[in-house]
């Protein structure tokens, strides 16, 4: 049994119906709510909009926080309503956490994915 959770995300835009290259993509974890976060590293996303190079969270965490840095990459296609998109999600040990996001220069959306 994997002691650890294991994440990873992609990003699609919705606008263009294609994914989303080069969007930054920072990973956070704690061991609960009143924890404070610690960051455990970054990754971009390829041409596929997947960020393939997201660390394992250490043992005991318990939420996961994926923070996209979306200005730069929505900014360059003209507006950018929201510069970033923060997601938080609880884990456990042992199961994988898939978490696209779509995205459109006025709306996201998240899920839990497979």
């Amino acid at each position: 049994m994997t002691t650890t959770a294991s994440v990873s995300t992609h990003i699609l835009d919705t606008s263009l119906g294609r994914p989303a290259q080069g969007v930054t993509v920072h990973l956070s974890a704690r061991t609960g709510s009143g924890a404070d976060w610690q960051p455990l590293g970054e990754g971009a996303t390829d041409a596929d909009g997947r960020c393939r190079d997201l660390p394992t969270p250490p043992e005991g965490t318990a939420q996961v926080r994926l923070d996209f840095a979306v200005e730069p990459y929505l900014a360059e296609r003209g507006d950018a309503f929201f510069p970033e998109v923060t997601v938080t999600f609880a884990v456990r040990a042992g199961e994988h956490y898939h978490v696209p996001l779509l995205l459109s220069p006025f709306g996201y959306s998240v899920y839990r994915g497979s």
